[in-house]
């Protein structure tokens, strides 16, 4: 077997372009959702508008996404990424205008927050397109046996430019002020723009170009269903994602149980990301692609002990190395699942299955927020915590039980069938 690579990724130079394109956006998106929660709290003092936000951009990103699926399909893939953040630099020159005193003084407070509002929709749109894009992107300018490591370097982007931005974000509201942290923001989609004119135009290669949406629709979706594995894969993290939204209680642990204040809860949020950046160092010279069913069996079942962790601490330290803890492990699966998916997936059918896998991910965030809060109120927030945990050792023990070919699950057969 050859010596794994921790780097081979990285020698392809449109891979490393793609990285500092998906930095860049990832960056962008996450920051300006920050300034933005900043502005409209400002203006409403609601903690109910903050809810709104979030429910305006995750609900067009959901309906859309078995549609974005189809179109990313059908479709040559660098062209739409170039028209997605095209719209997204728009989007954010719109919200800069809109946060700009001079622009915005003679209008009403309800006047700007549904501006607000509407980008924020709109910008959810966008999102239902851009993920399927860029998974598809990814498949075609690295060859097959370099996934596994190219997954890891691009999940850890992610996790950075996800961490930075809200950071950068409390910075630059109080050293450049609302507007001009917008502007930094549409700065940094130009960026991407940039980027995105160095890789080449790739071919497509859907066989079925021009099929009815309904029935490419079905066809994605029956796939996903009928592979076991893949499906298995999306499962799991849903279920992780769902029960292990107890992380949405955080400000309730912070005030009210250890009684940390906003530095300690600033501390306590970062942990998870931390961790998850770790896995890059991990996950780069350790490949997952060997038992890989055990290995998200396991990270996920180390996830919920995390949790539980978690929920029964009441000393700081403790509290934080278990978040951060969760973070490492809940990185590793994610790589194994990226892993997973761009290797089970055939090249006609990525933008789908990313768009399925968007709506299991996606909806399993929200749903993983409520399901806490829900639980918090009707048991008590440690309770509700711990409750999360457990029915997550419970349903990876069932699946590793019930399951033994999810258990045996090996990707290096897949990895070293494309080394040649």
């Amino acid at each position: 077997m050859k010596k794994n690579d921790p780097y081979s990724a990285l020698r392809f130079r449109e891979f490393n372009v793609f990285l500092i394109l998906r930095f860049a956006m990832v960056f962008a998106w996450s920051m300006q959702f920050i300034v933005i929660e900043w502005v409209v709290y400002s203006l409403t003092k609601s903690p109910l508008s903050l809810g709104i936000i979030g429910l305006m951009e995750v609900i067009p990103a959901i309906a859309m996404a078995l549609f974005a699926g189809h179109f990313v399909d059908q479709n040559e893939k660098k062209g739409l990424l170039l028209k997605c953040i095209f719209a997204f630099s728009i989007i954010s020159l719109g919200l800069f205008l809109l946060t700009w005193p001079p622009i915005v003084k003679d209008y009403s407070t309800k006047v700007i927050l549904y501006g607000i509002y509407g980008l924020v929709f709109l910008g959810g749109i966008v999102r239902s397109f851009l993920g399927p894009t860029i998974f598809s992107l990814l498949s075609l300018i690295i060859p097959k046996q370099a996934y596994s490591n190219a997954a890891t370097w691009s999940s850890s982007v992610w996790q950075m430019g996800s961490v930075l931005g809200p950071a950068v974000a409390g910075f630059s509201i109080t050293w450049i002020g609302v507007h001009w942290s917008m502007c930094f923001v549409f700065g940094c989609s130009v960026l991407s723009l940039v980027a995105l004119s160095q890789i080449a135009t790739k071919p497509i290669l859907n066989p079925k170009i021009g099929e009815p949406i309904m029935d490419s629709l079905k066809e994605g979706v029956k796939f996903v269903f009928n592979n076991k594995t893949i499906l298995g894969a999306l499962s799991l993290d849903m279920v992780a994602v769902l029960f292990g939204g107890a992380v949405a209680l955080l400000p309730i642990f912070a005030q009210d149980i250890l009684k940390v204040g906003p530095q300690g809860f600033g501390i306590l949020r970062a942990a998870p990301a931390v961790g998850a950046f770790l896995t890059m160092f991990i996950t780069a010279y350790v490949p997952v692609t060997k038992n890989a069913g055990m290995k998200l069996l396991t990270a996920i079942f180390l996830f919920g002990v995390c949790i539980i962790v978690f929920g029964l601490s009441t000393i700081f330290f403790f509290f934080f190395f278990a978040l951060f803890m969760s973070g490492v492990v809940d990185g590793i699966s994610v790589v194994i699942r990226q892993t997973i998916l761009q290797l089970k997936t055939p090249d006609s059918m990525r933008g789908r299955v990313s768009a399925v896998n968007s709506i299991f991910v996606g909806s399993s965030n929200e749903l993983g927020a409520f399901e806490s809060g829900l639980t918090a109120k009707l048991m008590g927030t440690v309770t509700a915590v711990v409750f999360g945990g457990s029915m997550t050792l419970l349903i990876v023990l069932g699946t590793g039980f019930f399951s033994p070919s999810f258990r045996k699950l090996d990707l290096q057969k897949d990895v070293d069938a494309h080394q040649e």
